[in-house]
C-alpha cells in the first residue's frame, strides 16, 4: 500500500506503531549549469521534502533507516557518497543519521555498476538489432537483480515499528516486502518540476535558455 503525502495531508488515522514504514523520496538532481527557473524550482522541492519528511515522523515515527540507491557502502562512507551523488538528498540523510539513523548500504556493487554499464551502451546505440535485442535483455535481467537487492536489503535491516527513509528515482520498479507501509512524499514542487520538464522538451532547442 502507498500513501502520497503531498499537500501535507494528514496520514489515516491508523495505529503503526508495530508496522514497517518507508517514507519515499523522489530523486531530483540538478547540475551547475542548471536554468535559474529550474534551479529554484530544485530547491523549493528539496526545502518541502525536508518538511514533508518532519511531518511523517511526527505522525507516523522517526526515521531510524536511510536508504540512497546507487549507494553500496554503509555508514559514514555511504554519507560522503551521497554527498558526491546529490548535496540535496545529503543533506537530509545527514540530518537523520545525526539524530540517530543508521545508513544503510543500499546497492549491491557488482550489479549497480553493471547496470550503468548497460545504460551506457544503449546511450551510445546500435546498428545492429540482434545486438540491440542482446543487450536489452541483459540490462533487463541487471536492473531486475538490481531493485531485488534493493527490496532485500530494506527488508532485512528495517525491524517491525520502524521507520525508513529511502531516495530513489521515480519510474522504480521495486517490489517491497507487503508488510512495509510505504508513503510517497510528492510535494507539491514535484509537480511543477514535471511541468517545467514537460515545457522545456516542447521548446524547440534554439529557444531554450
Amino acid at each position: 500500500m502507498s500513501a502520497t503525502l503531498g499537500k501535507m495531508e494528514k496520514p489515516e488515522a491508523k495505529d503503526f506503531t508495530s508496522k514497517r514504514k518507508l517514507y519515499l523520496v523522489p530523486l531530483i538532481f540538478s547540475g551547475k549549469d542548471a536554468p535559474p527557473d529550474y534551479h529554484e524550482k530544485f530547491t523549493r522541492y528539496w526545502a518541502e521534502v525536508s518538511q514533508h519528511i518532519a511531518n511523517l515522523e511526527e505522525k507516523l515515527g522517526k526515521v531510524s533507516h536511510v536508504y540512497h540507491e546507487v549507494v553500496y557502502q554503509a555508514g559514514e562512507e555511504g554519507l560522503k557518497a551521497v554527498e558526491k551523488l546529490n548535496p540535496a538528498s545529503h543533506r537530509i540523510a545527514k540530518e537523520k543519521t545525526g539524530n540517530g539513523a543508521v545508513f544503510e548500504a543500499t546497492e549491491q556493487r557488482e550489479v549497480a555498476e553493471e547496470c550503468m554499464d548497460w545504460e551506457r551502451f544503449i546511450l551510445i546505440g546500435f546498428l545492429s538489432q540482434k545486438v540491440a535485442d542482446l543487450v536489452s535483455e541483459l540490462y533487463t535481467d541487471a536492473v531486475r537483480k538490481r531493485y531485488e537487492h534493493i527490496a532485500r536489503a530494506i527488508d532485512q535491516t528495517l525491524k517491525g515499528g520502524e521507520s525508513g527513509l529511502l531516495f530513489i528515482r521515480e519510474g522504480h520498479m521495486v517490489q517491497f516486502p507487503r508488510d512495509i507501509e510505504v508513503f510517497s512524499v510528492a510535494p507539491p514542487a514535484l509537480d511543477d518540476i514535471h511541468r517545467w520538464q514537460r515545457e522545456r522538451a516542447a521548446k524547440p532547442q534554439e529557444d531554450r535558455p
